[in-house]
């Protein structure tokens, strides 16, 4: 099967490859880019450290001109950041038969409707995975048990979020970043725990 998983180089998406990988499917995790920032390397030092194969998937500049419009003109990320996890997941179920992400029941943004799923699914005949079931604490739990991981606040040297390049496009654009974004820390995977040596 012709699998990917959107990767951030965070537990979220670490785990959902994990998961794919022991029900014996190997995903590529996919990093989508616009141009603009290398924003993908650290998701990329993440899956190398896991010994995943990693694709940088370049999506349209318009796409991300189009989001950081929406952020200044909204005054907040969520319908911007949405866009591109939308344009994402489309332009991933074009190359896949299986197209997986990291977002858990808990999350707001970005997270696809029910009623979004399946009309990818219908439209595209693929199948489309997430961490729905699972909340923070269990994720974090698993997480930790099988990665070793690094918490520290999110700068364009550390994060492969879709948010690093919309900050970077907003600054061109002479806007403040810190102004749509609050400051906030996140975890990224640098390896596996000792016990897991060697992958699954």
């Amino acid at each position: 099967m012709n699998a990917c998983v959107l990767y951030s180089g965070g537990k979220d998406s670490s785990l959902m490859a994990v998961m794919l990988q022991r029900m014996g499917i190997q995903a590529e995790l996919v990093t989508v880019n616009f141009g603009v920032y290398d924003s993908w390397r650290p998701a990329s030092m993440a899956a190398d450290a896991l010994g995943f194969k990693h694709r940088v998937l370049e999506l349209s500049g318009d796409v991300l001109r189009e989001a950081t419009e929406m952020i200044i003109n909204d005054g907040f990320p969520n319908n911007g950041i949405m866009h591109i996890h939308r344009s994402a997941v489309e332009a991933a179920a074009v190359e896949y038969d299986l197209v997986a992400d990291g977002t858990r029941r808990d999350d707001r943004t970005p997270k696809l409707t029910r009623n979004e799923i399946q009309s990818l699914e219908d439209r595209r005949d693929v199948e489309y995975v997430n961490l729905d079931g699972f909340g923070h604490r269990t994720i974090n739990r698993f997480a930790s048990e099988l990665f070793t991981l690094k918490r520290e606040k999110s700068n364009p040297e550390n994060s492969s979020d879709y948010e690093v390049e919309v900050r970077l496009l907003m600054e061109k654009m002479g806007c403040r970043s810190e102004t749509f974004f609050p400051v906030h820390f996140q975890t990224r995977v640098t390896g596996w725990k000792d016990s897991q040596q060697g992958g699954c």
